[in-house]
Parts: structure tokens; sequence; C-alpha cells
């Protein structure tokens, strides 16, 4: 979607908003804030976050001329799935950030308490636990990510490996990647941090996991209505607000949360793993010897 048409959306909420009873107006200032939300959300989460009626919700879509909510949604997808320039989005955060170091720093707090109260829901936390129970049970783990998820992905595989689980981040992209897909094998997962357009090495991922049966867990805002089919568990962690600056601290405390869990289900391999990793420190610098992981009975 290009700016044009951005700017047409949401002119076209904002053009409607004067006609719309308060409570309507309030939905549709949900719809023109919270694109993701809205992506993501039921009629009855939306309502609930918007103080206001399941039927209002449907009402506003239909007042704002789309034929259903879920029409509205195709058309709020169609414009995360676009691709603004860095310099679009840069600009729309420092908008609302108002142009001061206190502001920068209430308004990325304010975003990462949105992510954060998505995590807290039941029905996120039935999800997250099912992709914890599939990363245990795997022979090995793949964490995939490029640009700045790939970080994130090397992080996840470093800490995955410290507490006993092989883990190898696919990090890579264009044809490096290929090298690292050699080490996919039966039995495995992979743990995948992706995002729309749908990138070719996104869909080359998905490809070899279906082909050697692996389950897939998909961390993404914007790219679950396209793989459902092909991934085992989505879990939608927002990355602030449509065509803004994406932020990344909601998957980053997801991460965490995996770690922690997962250290949890093989307590004693973790223990294990992280005495033999202070006892490689030792051997490099002879401090570490005198730190482990628990005390000696």
């Amino acid at each position: 979607m290009d700016t044009r048409q951005h700017e047409t959306l949401d002119n076209r909420i904002l053009a409607s908003l004067d006609g719309l009873a308060p409570a309507e107006q309030r939905v549709a200032r949900f719809f023109l804030d919270q694109k993701q939300a809205t992506l993501l959300n039921s009629a009855a989460q939306i309502a609930q976050l918007a103080g206001a009626s399941d039927a209002t919700v449907v009402r506003t879509a239909r007042a704002l001329g789309f034929e259903s909510l879920s029409a509205l949604r195709a058309a709020l997808l169609s414009e995360l799935t676009g691709t603004p320039s860095p310099g679009n989005r840069l600009e729309r955060t420092l908008a609302e950030a108002e142009d001061s170091a206190a502001g920068a720093l209430q308004h990325v707090v304010s975003t990462h308490e949105a992510a954060l109260e998505l995590l807290r829901r039941p029905e996120f936390a039935a999800s997250f636990g099912r992709a914890v129970d599939i990363l245990a049970t795997a022979s090995r783990r793949h964490v995939f990510g490029i640009g700045p998820s790939g970080a994130i992905a090397d992080y996840a595989s470093l800490q995955f490996n410290r507490i006993g689980l092989p883990t190898n981040a696919l990090s890579a992209s264009g044809i490096a990647l290929a090298d690292r897909l050699l080490w996919f094998a039966k039995g495995d997962a992979v743990l995948m941090m992706a995002y729309a357009p749908l990138y070719r090495e996104v869909e080359v991922v998905l490809e070899q996991a279906k082909r050697l049966d692996l389950p897939v867990i998909l961390i993404s805002d914007n790219l679950g209505a396209f793989v459902a089919d092909k991934v085992a568990e989505i879990l939608p962690v927002p990355r602030g607000k449509a065509d803004h600056l994406a932020m990344h601290g909601g998957t980053m405390v997801l991460i965490e949360a995996m770690i922690v869990a997962l250290a949890g289900r093989g307590r004693q391999a973790a223990f294990d793993s992280l005495d033999q990793l202070s006892g490689l420190r030792g051997s490099i610098d002879k401090a570490w010897s005198k730190r482990g992981t628990r005390k000696k009975k």
C-alpha cells in the first residue's frame, strides 16, 4: 500500500468521525490508532479495549463504509503489509513523542505496556504454553530472524544453548541462509520471528520445515493470516503502532519468558549445562572457577 492509499484510509475514518455517535467515535479512533490490535483481536476484545459493545464495533465498521468488521480488517491488513520508508515510520513516531526526551520515554514505555498487556491475556498464555511444549520436546531448535530480529534470534539461541537445549540461529539472509537450513533434521522445531511482507527466506524456511514435518512457532503481529496453515502456533506480539518505528521490547520479554519456562521444564539439564559453562570459563579465566550455578553439597 503506498502513501496515498495510507492517507486515504486514515482520512476515510477521520472524515466520518463527526457523523458518528460518541461510542462509535471511540471505536473509530481505536481503529485509527490501534490498527494492529484491531487486526489481532476479536470484536468482543476490541469492544472491551475501546469501551464499547460488540454491536457498536460491528456497527462502526459499517458506518465507515465497510461491509463488515472482516472487511475493515482486510483493509488494515493491506496497510500493515505495505512498505512505508523507515524515514516515514520514524517521522510518525517522533510526532507522537512530542520532540522531547521525556516524551520519547513515555511514548516507548506506553508502547511496550500495550504489548505486555496482550502477553498477560489467558488466551496468549495458552498459546505460549503450547509453544514451550513444542520447543522443550524437540531434538534441536532453530530460531529464525533476519534484520533486527536476527540479533534476537542470536540471543535466543545463545540462551537456549546455555540451559542445555541445542539450538541454531537462522539469522543469515540471502543465499547464506541455505547453509544453515542444512541443519534441519527430523524431530527438530523452528521458532520464527517474521513479519509481512512474506519474504522469500520465510517461504523457504516454511517449505523446508514442511518437507521434514517440523513444527513452526511464529512470533509475528501481521504475518499469521498469510501462513496460518503452515505453522503450529502463532504468538501475535505487537511491535508498536502500524506504520511507526517497530519496537521489539515485547518480543524480547516473550523470548526471556521462554528461556525461564524451558529451564523450568528441564531444570537438571539447565543446571548441568550452566555448571559446564562455568567450568569452561574457568579454563579461560581462573577467576570464573570460583563461580558456580549452585552450591555444592
